[in-house]
Formats: C-alpha cells, structure tokens, sequence
C-alpha cells in the first residue's frame, strides 16, 4: 500500500514554522509540522534576558493578526508597549508557547532525522522512525545549527569552553571566573546576567567599544520621525527599506546583499543593558584572542592588544561570537541532497519565493538572509516570510 503524499512538511517549530503554519492553514494547505516548539528560545537563551525589538516587533503572526504579543500580554497582564517597555525572553517564549497551542495544536513536537528527495518529492524521516512523504519541504530550521566558534576554540573540551548558545539559566557559573568573547548583544547579555548570579565575568572583543542601542525617546518630533522613520528593526531609512522591500533587495547584486547583510543591523547590545555593564564589568577591548589552552581545572588565554599581549586565567570561557549560517550543518538534510543545492557562501541561493535551486525545497529565516535581507534576521521577518510563501505553496498546491 503506498504512503499517502502531502503538500507540505515545515522542519522546525520557532516564530518562522509557527507563523507559516498558521497561515497555511487558512490556506487549505495541507501540511505537518515537525520541532519542539520555541526550542531555541527556551533552550538558547539566558534566562532574565531582554529582547532588543520592540513590542510591536515581537509577535509571532497568524493571518488575521488575531493573536500578538499585545493580545497575549492583556490576557496575562504584563507590562506591554509598542515601544519602550523591554521585552522579557521568558514572556516571548511563553507567548510562542500559547500561539502554538492556539493557532498551530496539531504541531507534532519530534525533531526531524532526515530529509531526502524521492520520486514523489521528499522523504522526511522524524527522530521517532516515522516517515513521511511530501511534495515541498520548508527548512525552518532558525539559529540552532549555526552556532560559531573561533578556532582557538574549537578544540578544547567543552566543560571549559562553551558557545553562548548553550545556556538559558547561568546561575551555576555563581563564584567562578568567566571570560565571555564578543561585545554584541549575545556577549554583553552573558556578561551582564552572570554578573548579576554572582559570577566575575570579563569581556574580550576586538572592537574598540561597545555600541549599545540608543534608548528611545518618545513621542519623536516630526523631523526626526521623517529623518529616522521607525521599522520592526529599528530606526532609519535603510532598515526601513529592508522591511517595506524586501524583494528589492532580492534583486540587487549579490556583492551588494551579502555585504549589506554583513554590515548592516550588527548585534549591538540593547539601550537596558548598558548600566549592567559599564562599570561593573571588566572590559578587554581592542584586544584578540590569540591562543587558549587548558591547564588543571582553568582556561588559559593569551590576549593581545596593541602589540601587547597577557595572559587571562579563568574557570570557563564563553564564546558569544554569533552564528554563520552554513549548508553542511543542517546535517539532517540527506549529503546528496544538500550538494544539489545551489548555494553561495554555503547559503541558499533562493528566487522570490524562497525556493533553492531543489524544486520544492525551502530555506526560511536566516538562511534567507542573503537573499532577502537582514529583515529574515529577525523573528519580524517571519510576517512577511509567512505571507509570501503561504501564497506561493496555496497556489502551486498539488
């Protein structure tokens, strides 16, 4: 008896699958969706944690916008605004969690084992055994694989050495010595939480300073409101354009996307968090890390700055270094479908419907980046994301 085939399979349960989900199903698109809901968000980041977006920018979003962020707050009466009110990690997750449960209850909490093309489409395998077949595939995936580690890093044993991604509660670092790597916001966020569970955190960054978020200043006048005009990723005209046009962007030179992607947007730290730092927290800057190795029960880093260099002893290291997106590490997608894959960098060259080079095969989020901009950076991009693939997959529907 041959396995039925469905339209669609979404890999990963974050703001991105969650949110096309909730549109498909609008669409009569017949679809399952595989992942632990808001996985990352519970298990990748600090607990006591504040989001840089704004309210406003901070929902998961289904068709109707019947279920934001604000909605959920009211519900719950938590503090809320469109701007100005920082938002915790611990409420955005707890509102993913409801969004799911409300918008998206059949979603089946199993990771996926493997993903491979058959002649009907795709055979998705989940962690379980069971598979799965499908005419299109939505990888989903966020942030999860792409965790980057400097390679004076790499090799050392993770019980001294661990990126920032692998904690949501720091409480055990209380009296130990950390060196956190970075100054963006992952970094500076770490530091300031340990700091505050009674860790004595430093910081090593090659740039100069950090650059925290300016906080806002509201209401704005007029001129600066024309000047600075605000988005779902902050202030000005260019990421006002990153979210008004994203497939303009889809069609500028690749040279211009990838280095606007590079530069634009960096990972600054939030306006909230800078009185947790300066001055509380012992800042390297200008400085790289130039060797480390363990010796006995420490962490020993060679740093330079200027010409200079000392050496650091620590109890761990945490490395807030960010994420690179990267092909060969979606390891649940079959070897021989990801070098089908046309890619740039190891990123997804996708068309306007965020198709790979692999008919029926989608990449959603950050690997997206590159082709449409920092705004699939960030969970606002899912609104756009949702809209325009849901479209697509309920027009193209088998």
């Amino acid at each position: 008896m041959n396995s039925p085939v469905i339209d669609v399979v979404i890999v990963g349960a974050g703001p991105y699958g969650l949110s096309i989900a909730a549109h498909l199903n609008k669409k009569k698109v017949s679809y399952r969706i595989f992942g632990r809901p808001m996985q990352s968000w519970q298990t990748m980041m600090p607990k006591g944690m504040l989001l840089k977006s704004d309210g406003f920018a901070s929902s998961l979003y289904d068709p109707d916008g019947a279920f934001t962020l604000r909605h959920y707050c009211d519900e719950t009466r938590q503090p809320y605004a469109d701007v100005g009110i920082p938002v915790p990690v611990d409420t955005f997750t707890s509102y993913g969690l409801e969004f799911q449960k409300r918008m998206v209850p059949h979603l089946e909490p199993v990771n996926v084992a493997s993903v491979r093309r058959v002649p009907q489409g795709f055979e998705v395998k989940t962690e379980t055994g069971e598979k799965v077949l499908a005419r299109r595939v939505v990888v989903a995936a966020g942030i999860t694989h792409f965790a980057w580690l400097p390679p004076e890093l790499a090799s050392l044993p993770r019980e001294f050495v661990t990126h920032s991604s692998a904690y949501g509660d720091l409480s055990p670092f209380k009296g130990r010595r950390v060196a956190v790597l970075g100054a963006g916001a992952s970094a500076v966020d770490i530091a300031a939480i340990l700091q505050d569970e009674g860790a004595e955190a430093e910081i090593v960054a090659r740039r100069k300073a950090i650059t925290f978020h300016d906080p806002p200043n509201e209401p704005r006048p007029l001129m600066e409101r024309l000047t600075k005009p605000r988005s779902g990723l902050g202030l000005g005209w260019r990421s006002r354009l990153c979210t008004d046009a994203p497939l303009v962007f889809h069609a500028m030179p690749q040279d211009f996307r990838f280095r606007v992607v590079r530069r634009h947007l960096g990972p600054a730290p939030g306006w909230f968090v800078k009185e947790k730092v300066v001055g509380r927290v012992p800042l390297h800057m200008s400085t790289e890390l130039m060797q480390a190795e363990v010796k006995g029960n420490q962490v020993h880093l060679k740093i330079g700055s200027n010409g200079d260099a000392k050496e650091l002893v620590v109890d761990h290291v945490i490395a807030g270094t960010g994420y690179r997106v990267s092909l060969q590490r979606l390891k649940f997608l079959d070897d021989t479908l990801r070098h089908e894959i046309h890619a740039i960098e190891d990123t997804p060259v996708l068309n306007r419907s965020f198709e790979s080079s692999v008919p029926g095969l989608y990449f959603v989020g950050v690997a997206s980046a590159n082709s449409f901009g920092p705004l699939t950076r960030f969970a606002y991009g899912a609104m756009y994301t949702a809209k325009r693939i849901s479209g697509h997959l309920a027009a193209s529907k088998g």
